[in-house]
């Protein structure tokens, strides 16, 4: 027996709003790029749940990408988290706006 694709979209639903509201809700720079990973990975799962029901590979593929701009995006993020961490101490992301110039 299959499973719906109602029922991967209800997951992935759930998965992206808990990572928007650790978006809108944390200040700490971890906490906010677990939270986008989460959405990125909500999306993964509608991209190989909508694969599998039309039965063709593009949507994993595109999932694969998917992942492999995640990873690059969490070498950046952790970049500019050591950066913040080792000029104030903290990892809050309201301070960022004194690294101006």
């Amino acid at each position: 027996m299959a499973i719906a694709v109602e029922y991967y979209l209800l997951l992935s639903a759930a998965v992206f709003c808990t990572g928007l509201f650790g978006i809108l809700t944390r200040r700490n720079a971890l906490m906010f790029l677990i939270s986008v990973e989460l959405m990125l990975n909500a999306a993964n799962i509608n991209l190989v749940a909508f694969s599998h029901y039309h039965g063709n590979l593009t949507g994993q593929t595109f999932s694969l990408f998917t992942l492999a701009l995640a990873a690059a995006e969490v070498a950046v993020g952790i970049g500019i988290i050591l950066v913040l961490y080792r000029n104030f101490k903290d990892v809050d992301v309201t301070q960022a706006t004194t690294m101006r110039w």
